[in-house]
């Protein structure tokens, strides 16, 4: 072999040398330029990680975290089918959280009331008074604490949000406003109690322009669809509670359907499922948020609801009923893996915080009073509950603080909030836990359905037309 081979054998071998080193840096430049911007993409305001403790987990369809929140899907799934809905499941049924005050005749403050429902499971089973528990009828601590303590944080420049609520929490059941919804709960005539056990949510019917001006009102006036970038965060959070709300309904409707009517048989509507919620994914991931939010205020609010009295004169179901809110204040599982569901903290901030939430208060108070002008009974309650249940959570979250320069604020909830917060949160337990067991299987089976039917458009059409329905 000559030198000049030699020498280009000992080139090729240096060349070699570096090439496997250089190619490893290219990979794990790659890798850290796809980590960055993945971490970039995920979320909208929420992008301190540090402040969420957790990871980028998920498989499937749904994966990472959910936006806006602290917690990635996995995550939420895993915790929601092992944990939460157990025993979400379990504190629903107890008489404390089955019976809920509501008043289900009242005029419709924007434009009179036209809506009517088909079928007869529209209306509303109401408790005689001797069946809903004997101190639910006891008036209200009216005194609560010295009016001095309960300064509101509106309208004031140095008002923060605070993510801790005053230690010495529950002092009696109150009388209370709530700057969030249209209608506080007062002892008198026109309200009734109703045992939500009896009363399921489900399909009832209810569809036709009355159904979708209430839904176009809250969307077109008081809750219009954000564009990416062009909104600020706060009126993004409140779209994206209205639109997982409905998402949830949706499900529920879906998932208790009147499949037959004449021989009374109910089941799960999955092209309607597919069509309302599965096929739009915004849909799917506002409901995983909602949820978080939701959960987040039952967090927050730990101090209160755990010296919360859940008194009905049943003195064993009460026992259980406190042991029930212990086990999920306290969940091991939930304090590791999603310690921080959603951090309030970042929202109201600048100056014009206090201006802003006025003005969306001022809406979701119109989206609480529009629960009147729905005509159909069944649909009226569980609107009503559900509204008040996310006008509670926005009450915990965005309302309270104790680190006020002119006094401490407390939390005070009325009992019907409590009750409304917790079965509210059951509701979007059972939505997200119908999402991850039967989504894929549904998404699988309408889309080759889609696929067989694509020369018959008009096959798939019906579904359509409860595309508005409320209830």
């Amino acid at each position: 072999m000559g030198k000049g081979a030699i020498k280009e054998e000992e080139s090729e071998r240096k060349r070699q040398t570096w090439r496997w080193p250089l190619a490893a840096l290219v990979v794990v430049l790659l890798a850290v330029a796809v980590s960055s911007r993945t971490a970039s993409n995920v979320g909208s305001f929420f992008t301190d990680r540090n402040s969420c403790s957790c990871s980028l987990q998920g498989s499937g369809k749904y994966k990472g975290m959910v936006e806006d929140c602290c917690c990635d899907y996995e995550t939420v799934d895993n915790l929601n089918s092992e944990v939460l809905n157990p025993l979400l499941q379990d504190l629903v049924a107890t008489p404390f959280f089955r019976y809920f005050k509501v008043k289900l005749w009242c005029d419709c403050p924007f434009w009179p009331d036209d809506g009517m429902c088909r079928l007869r499971d529209c209306s509303v089973c109401e408790c005689p008074e001797n069946e809903f528990p004997e101190p639910f009828k006891r008036p209200y601590n009216i005194a609560g604490l010295p009016s001095d303590n309960l300064i509101c944080q509106e309208g004031k420049p140095q008002a923060a949000v605070d993510r801790t609520i005053d230690n010495i929490a529950f002092r009696g059941w109150v009388e209370t406003n709530n700057p969030w919804t249209h209608e506080d709960d007062t002892d008198n005539g026109e309200m009734t109690y109703v045992n939500l056990q009896l009363n399921p949510e489900r399909f009832t019917g209810y569809t036709g322009p009355s159904a979708r001006r209430i839904w176009d009102s809250i969307y077109s006036e008081n809750c219009p669809k954000y564009s990416s970038g062009e909104t600020c965060p706060e009126k993004k959070v409140l779209y994206k509670l209205i639109s997982g709300l409905h998402s949830s309904i949706s499900m529920h409707i879906a998932g208790d359907y009147l499949l037959d009517e004449s021989r009374n048989q109910w089941g799960q509507n999955i092209e309607l499922m597919y069509d309302r919620i599965l096929r739009h994914p915004d849909r799917v991931r506002n409901m995983y948020f909602t949820y978080l939010f939701v959960l987040r205020a039952v967090t927050k609010a730990t101090e209160y609801l755990e010296q919360a009295e859940y008194d009905t004169g049943n003195h064993a179901e009460d026992l259980k009923t406190q042991s029930l809110i212990k086990q999920l204040l306290y969940s091991p599982k939930l304090q590791t893996a999603c310690p921080v569901p959603f951090d309030e903290a970042k929202l109201w901030q600048g100056q014009g915080g206090p201006e802003l939430k006025q003005q969306i208060q001022k809406q979701f108070r119109n989206i609480s009073a529009l629960m009147d002008c729905v005509g159909c009974e069944k649909c009226r309650l569980w609107g009503k509950l559900q509204v008040q249940g996310l006008g509670t959570a926005l009450k915990i979250l965005f309302s309270v603080g104790n680190q006020d320069k002119e006094g401490d604020q407390t939390l005070q909830l009325q009992r019907n909030e409590v009750i409304a917060l917790v079965n509210l949160l059951n509701r979007l337990s059972e939505s997200v836990k119908m999402v991850h067991d039967m989504g894929p299987d549904v998404e699988r089976l309408m889309e080759d359905q889609i696929a067989k039917t694509s020369a018959k458009p008009g096959r798939l059409r019906r579904v359509l037309d409860l595309a508005f329905s409320f209830w």
